[in-house]
């Protein structure tokens, strides 16, 4: 794994980030496998939260809270820092899965927004996990958490260092890889069938790497209307994993 990614130490590091909101932080809390480092919170947000006893905890107005986040950031009451998650490692989630089961593969989609709801998309419809790019991928932060709403704690995510090669031994674990493109000539249901799916998503703008097309055993398309020219990236994830648990 490469180093992580540095982001503003004023709020945080990528080393240890800050999260806020009650989903997100409730969910750090409830996952064993998260160390939480310390918190912040109203004494009326606290009265909502189960802090560990031993969880270092600091009473704050909102005000004094909206120092420790980004401008505007919605905290509700309560900010915790922690450390990042233990890298899982793409081999462990492809032995695991199950004989029939749905991965999410995503091509340099770096707005911790887009993969904070794509997490939550794909712990809302049963995918396995989501495999992302270390090098062109966000690191965990609250923006990322909070998007999740709490899907970040329970949704593996694996980070390679190759993305061409990740798809190869995601095709040899027996999975079905399937690139989304809007120029694709066929729609997604015509591609699906196969009980392992992966789906690969591009970032907005410049789509799927050829690269990366070359390693999909398919392209395809969502049947979206010629009103709009395309989807945002995590809706169109939503779509296509709502796709591949009906078919």
């Amino acid at each position: 794994m490469s180093r992580r990614k540095k982001s503003h130490q004023g709020h945080g590091s990528a080393n240890r980030p800050r999260f806020w909101g009650k989903h997100a932080v409730a969910a750090a809390l409830d996952n064993p496998e998260r160390r939480v480092l310390k918190a912040w919170s109203t004494r009326e947000a606290a009265g909502f939260m189960q802090f560990p006893s031993d969880l270092p905890v600091t009473y704050a107005d909102v005000a004094d809270l909206g120092r420790l986040v980004p401008n505007d950031a919605p905290h509700q009451g309560v900010v915790i820092e922690v450390e990042p998650l233990e890298d899982i490692w793409l081999g462990d989630l492809l032995r695991d899965a199950d004989e029939r089961a749905t991965l999410l593969v995503l091509d340099q989609v770096t707005d911790p927004h887009n993969v904070g709801a794509i997490l939550r998309s794909a712990a809302a419809f049963g995918a396995i996990g989501i495999v992302t790019q270390d090098r062109h991928s966000p690191p965990e932060s609250g923006a990322l958490a909070k998007a999740a709403s709490g899907a970040l704690e329970r949704m593996p995510w694996a980070r390679v260092v190759n993305l061409a090669r990740a798809l190869e031994e995601i095709a040899e674990a027996g999975f079905w890889r399937i690139g989304l493109a809007g120029d694709a000539p066929g729609e997604l249901k015509e591609a699906l069938g196969p009980p392992k799916v992966a789906l690969v998503l591009g970032a907005e703008g410049p789509g799927l790497r050829q690269n990366t097309r070359e390693h999909c055993d398919a392209l395809a398309r969502l049947p979206i209307s010629d009103v709009v020219e395309s989807l945002n990236v995590s809706n169109a994830a939503a779509v296509a994993l709502y796709a591949a648990s009906v078919a």
